[in-house]
């Protein structure tokens, strides 16, 4: 199982880290139970490893004056890998997209957009995804408010398994 390669203090930096990336080592090896200078050392070693992919500010949107976030659910034309590559290529390439996901189902991509703006995002839909190659269908949501925005995972239920399988 995923998870189980990591011992319980490596699971403990990850839960905290992503609670606030920005503490100091000091602060972070005292929550984990360590000292400093191994917490560095595992903390370089889980982002060698990829458990860590970076560090980011949680930046409010709406303050920002993105007022804006509408799901766009994308049909394709063609499903053939190269298609799906393409079309996941285009979404790095649009700013106002922030997420976008392959689903399985009526569905092929779900994005997830911000504008300043309604008549920002209608002209990237019209524009932009609507005109783009083997695009067949989109159908928007806009946002009316968000209820949770949790980043990551929960790790308490990542303890909770391995648990049980202990």
């Amino acid at each position: 199982m995923p998870g189980t390669r990591l011992d319980p203090i490596d699971r403990k930096i990850l839960a905290e880290l992503q609670a606030d990336g920005r503490m100091t080592n000091v602060e972070l090896a005292k929550r984990v139970g360590i000292s400093a200078p191994p917490c560095l050392r595992r903390v370089r070693t889980l982002e060698e490893a990829g458990f860590i992919r970076g560090y980011h500010a949680d930046v409010d949107a709406r303050e920002l004056g993105f007022e804006v976030q509408v799901f766009a659910m994308v049909g394709l034309v063609s499903q053939a890998e190269a298609d799906l590559s393409a079309f996941e290529e285009r979404c790095r390439n649009w700013s106002l997209v922030r997420e976008c996901h392959m689903l399985n189902g009526e569905v092929d991509f779900i994005l997830k957009c911000v504008a300043p703006d309604l008549s920002t995002f209608q002209s990237f839909l019209t524009e932009d995804l609507l005109k783009a190659d083997n695009v067949a269908s989109v159908k928007t949501s806009l946002v009316i408010r968000g209820a949770k925005d949790e980043p990551g995972v929960p790790f308490d239920v990542l303890e909770e398994r391995l648990n049980r399988e202990a």
